[in-house]
C-alpha cells in the first residue's frame, strides 16, 4: 500500500468518527494495537527531542531499502499518534518518506485538537522519522 492509499484509509476511518472524544478513544486504541518496544531499545539515543512524553523511536532498513519503525510512548495518547504515523510511513524507502505529504494529519483534525506541546511533540516525530530517511538515503549513497 502507497503512503498516498493509507492517508486516505486514515481519513476515511476517521470521516466515521465525529466526536472528539470518541476519536481519542480510536487513537488510544490504535497505540494499544502497536507491539511495544523491547526494552533494550528504549535508550536515549532513541528518545525523540522535543516531545513532552517519552517517545521511542527505532528504523532499520531491509535488503530492498525499505524502512521499518518500531515505536513507543509512555503516553497512551501520543502512543496512538506515533502508531498513526508508523503505520503510514512504515516499509516505505527513504525517497518515498521524504517526498510524502502528511495532509492526513490536518484533514483528520489533529493538529487543530493537540495541545500546542503535543503539536510540537508530533512534528518532532515526523522530523525525526525523515531524519531516519535522510540517514538510510544517505548510507545508500556511499
Amino acid at each position: 500500500m502507497t503512503i498516498e492509499e493509507r492517508q486516505k484509509e486514515i481519513t476515511d476511518e476517521f470521516a466515521d468518527i465525529s466526536d472528539w472524544m470518541d476519536r481519542y478513544g480510536y487513537i488510544i486504541d490504535l497505540g494499544n494495537a502497536l507491539d511495544p518496544l523491547p526494552d533494550e531499545l528504549k535508550t536515549p539515543d532513541r528518545l525523540i527531542e522535543g516531545c513532552q512524553s517519552r517517545v521511542w523511536l527505532d528504523a532499520s532498513q531491509d535488503e530492498e531499502g525499505r524502512i521499518h519503525f518500531r515505536a513507543d510512548s509512555d503516553a497512551i495518547i501520543v502512543k496512538g499518534i506515533i502508531s498513526l504515523l508508523v503505520s503510514v510511513l512504515d516499509g516505505h524507502t527513504p525517497d518515498e518518506i521524504l517526498a510524502a505529504d502528511l495532509h492526513f494529519i490536518d484533514e483528520i483534525g489533529l493538529s487543530r485538537h493537540l495541545s500546542p506541546t503535543r503539536s510540537n511533540g508530533l512534528l518532532a516525530m515526523v522530523k525525526q522519522m525523515r531524519v531516519y530517511a535522510l540517514a538510510f538515503r544517505a548510507k545508500n549513497m556511499k
